[in-house]
């Protein structure tokens, strides 16, 4: 199985586990002399499942991030990390970026007048460059998950 089999694999049984979640727990209490619409009992056996499924899996997954490489020697562990640090800084340029080029409005000249202290096209212009940046560097993340074999 490649890695992007397995992470595929994980999204999946995160999104079942969620599901079951909301599931047991509309169906843990009901009205006196009613039954639940499930079996929560049964729900929970299959809740247990999927997390001991995902026990199973999830070391697989980090163990191929330690061993695998991109190209120039990358380890996949580091340009996950790299990609969201990548992300946290494109939000906050991008907020920043939208606050800067934000105008307020006057209704006199009497009143305070704000202005931007970093220009919003500097702060765009950063925000583009490490998108592009991070759009490279998903793509050879992408590439080695389709390369790399789940141990």
């Amino acid at each position: 199985m490649k890695l992007a089999e397995a992470l595929i694999d994980r999204a999946d049984l995160q999104k079942r586990a969620a599901q079951l979640e909301e599931r047991i727990m509309r169906n843990l209490q009901v009205q006196e002399d009613e039954e639940p619409s499930e079996d929560p009992r049964a729900l929970l056996q299959e809740f247990l499942d999927v997390t001991a499924s995902l026990e199973a899996l999830l070391p697989r997954i980090y163990r191929a991030n330690l061993s695998a490489t991109l190209p120039g020697g990358l380890s996949l562990t580091d340009a996950l990390t790299r990609r969201d640090l990548l992300d946290l800084r494109l939000k906050v340029l991008r907020r920043a970026a939208t606050t800067a080029s934000e105008r307020q409005t006057r209704y006199s000249n009497s009143e305070v007048r704000i202005v931007s202290v970093i220009a919003a096209r500097d702060l765009q212009k950063l925000a583009d460059n490490l998108a592009k940046e991070r759009r490279e560097l998903e793509t050879q993340i992408q590439q080695a998950n389709w390369l790399t074999e789940l141990p």
